[in-house]
């Protein structure tokens, strides 16, 4: 027999929540335009953004699997290896795991860190600070790729590489950081550290896998099996686009207009009450200071990808369209973007995977750190190549 949840005060503060909430966007909206917007916005996210998104992971998907199948992801990894441990602190063998999340989402790392055969070069200090790492490179491919197609040529190719380059030293704050605190945890000397780094490691990861077959049938089997991950990747992302952009969303738009072009609420997809920028200007100066904002409403992207990145890459298209996002903002967004990679809605999950649950919240602060890091960083990059670019 089922046995009943007893009624604890989460259940008060639950529903004091979404009374407050609905009831705000209610009585600001009227009832009924607001439940006719939620509608109307999750069906054209479903069909403009969602379709779109899973598109591009199903290409993406397909490339990926080409460049791991013919060995391509191989040869980066070896290239990779040398500098992992002096900037990461972490083995060679972590380069995997940062091109496996990159061209997936952060859960796999843990079928990396579950395989015998890949923990072993790690110290188990090192462990918990794998799903840091994962997490920063976390749909990194999609992500960048989505950025890129927003532009109507090529501009934002450039600002969606510094996004990356961004991400990356996100990532590194993030990693050094989470292992100070497990040093601290499992009593790690320096000494320690210096007798594991004369230890020679050999690893396999780097090898070039040798595959049977004829060239035309492992193109086919590799892009076909690549392209079913991203369909399902792009399945995984429908809940965090309709539920979370929607609402993202709708405290973030103003009203639209009627017939006579007077502000109003319709019901139309896209309207919304306005908060997120209302309460953005109040951090609008220290938004501009770190990340170059322009427009209050942009602190909807971070925000979102706390949670979901993917909900987040919705919010970029409107974005563009109202001339509140440019080359600098895409630049952040796909550095913030890939770095947290909703890693608020997967870490301590990830954390439990590894059996290191008494490391959440060191990986929570460090990796909230390092997404902050990776914000400024492509901010400024981009200040200094605008600088450069009008110097020639």
């Amino acid at each position: 027999m089922e046995e009943k949840r007893a009624v604890s005060p989460e259940t008060f503060v639950f529903l004091g929540v979404v009374i407050l909430l609905f009831g705000y966007m209610g009585t600001v909206m009227g009832i009924g335009p607001m439940f006719s917007t939620m509608m109307n916005t999750a069906h054209k996210l479903l069909l403009e953004v969602v379709f779109y998104i899973m598109a591009i992971s199903v290409i993406a998907g397909a490339f990926s699997a080409l460049l791991a199948e013919f060995g391509v992801i191989a040869l980066v990894d070896g290239l990779i290896q040398p500098v992992m441990r002096p900037v990461y602190g972490l083995p060679g063998a972590a380069s995997l795991g940062i091109l496996t999340t990159f061209i997936s989402d952060n859960p796999a790392i843990l079928s990396l860190a579950k395989d015998k055969e890949f923990i072993k070069y790690f110290k188990e200090y090192q462990v918990p600070a794998l799903c840091n790492l994962g997490t920063s490179f976390g749909m990194g491919l999609v992500l960048a790729t989505f950025m890129i197609g927003q532009g109507s040529g090529t501009e934002f190719i450039l600002p969606a590489c510094i996004g990356i380059l961004g991400a990356t030293i996100g990532s590194i704050v993030s990693v050094r950081l989470m292992l100070r605190q497990t040093k601290k945890a499992y009593g790690v000397t320096k000494e320690d550290i210096r007798e594991q780094r004369r230890q020679v490691e050999r690893s396999s990861h780097g090898e070039i896998r040798v595959t049977y077959g004829s060239v035309f049938s492992r193109v086919m089997n590799a892009a076909l099996n690549g392209g079913k991950n991203g369909v399902q990747l792009g399945l995984d992302i429908i809940p965090g686009v309709l539920v979370i952009c929607t609402m993202v969303m709708m405290l973030t738009y103003g009203p639209g207009a009627d017939a006579a072009g007077a502000a109003a609420y319709t019901g139309a997809a896209y309207e919304g009450v306005g908060l997120l920028p209302k309460l953005g200007n109040y951090i609008a100066p220290v938004m501009r200071i770190l990340f170059g904002f322009q427009d209050a409403g942009n602190i909807a992207f971070p925000l979102t990808s706390l949670g979901a990145t993917g909900a987040a890459m919705g919010l970029v298209p409107g974005m563009i369209k109202a001339g509140t996002a440019g080359i600098n903002e895409i630049a952040v967004f796909t550095a913030m973007g890939m770095c947290w990679s909703g890693y608020l809605s997967t870490h301590i999950s990830m954390m439990d995977a590894l059996d290191k649950r008494k490391f959440v919240g060191a990986a929570l602060l460090s990796h909230t750190i390092g997404g902050l890091v990776a914000g400024v960083a492509a901010h400024y990059i981009m200040v200094l190549i605008s600088l450069v670019q009008g110097l020639f």
